[in-house]
């Protein structure tokens, strides 16, 4: 009996996996093909890109193009998110009871926003700064001069990093949902979750304390959003 039910989870476990590879493929050829329809509109959009920096230099023969390439990539990810959002929380619903599997359609919606909104934060607020910040240590003697697949690099790891960064507190009260983080948890971790997020704020961003800190500072806040939230989802479990 105990190896008919241990060959049933390993058959369940299986099938699980060949849901998450279904789901990835579709996800990735979505990406691919929303990056063939961005690549139309990706020299205008490079263009935007440039405009708060004035101008950019490229110092191989390919690099314009690879810039291009870059942009329309970035684009397809950003046009593809809300398919891809949809797909991550369809396969998270397999971790949730028959009755709250409801929620996946409000976590999917609330997600493209929470994406959409850390992408122009990232851009509008974070690049600006860290841009000012970084161009600052110019002189007469050290003339930047910012060649553009390391422009479009900097600004997309900025916007994209953001965009998922975003999603914290939603990933908080998903695990609060079934059963895996607490307001307690979250508040004993708190000193743990901080030195990670600076860790992967290392990661994300360009190797500079104030780039670091422009994203760590929000991430924290986010967390702390995220505790709060938790908070008010786990005392609803409580009164069921």
């Amino acid at each position: 009996m105990n190896e008919v039910n241990a060959k049933n989870r390993h058959l369940s476990f299986l099938e699980h996996l060949e849901e998450l590879r279904s789901r990835i493929i579709k996800s990735l050829w979505v990406v691919v093909v929303c990056a063939f329809v961005a690549y139309g509109f990706s020299s205008e959009v490079l263009k935007f890109l440039i405009k708060p920096i004035g101008h950019l230099v490229f110092t191989s023969p390919a690099e314009a193009f690879l810039a291009t390439i870059n942009v329309t990539f970035f684009l397809g990810v950003l046009l593809a998110f809300p398919f891809v959002g949809y797909e991550i929380w369809a396969f998270a619903a397999g971790a949730l009871t028959k009755s709250e599997r409801r929620y996946v359609f409000i976590f999917a919606p609330v997600s493209l926003i929470l994406f959409l909104a850390g992408t122009i934060f990232g851009y509008v607020v974070i690049v600006p700064i860290s841009l000012k910040f970084l161009l600052s240590f110019s002189s007469p003697s050290l003339i930047p001069l910012i060649s553009v697949s390391q422009y479009i690099s900097f600004v997309g790891s900025f916007v994209l990093s953001f965009g998922i960064v975003f999603e914290l507190p939603l990933v908080v009260v998903f695990l609060t949902k079934i059963g895996i983080a607490s307001p307690e948890f979250l508040r004993q971790k708190r000193k743990y979750a901080i030195v990670f997020i600076f860790i992967i704020s290392a990661i994300l961003t360009p190797p500079d304390c104030m780039s670091q800190l422009l994203m760590a500072i929000p991430l924290v806040v986010l967390y702390e959003a995220g505790i709060l939230l938790c908070t008010f989802v786990y005392r609803e479990k409580l009164n069921r």
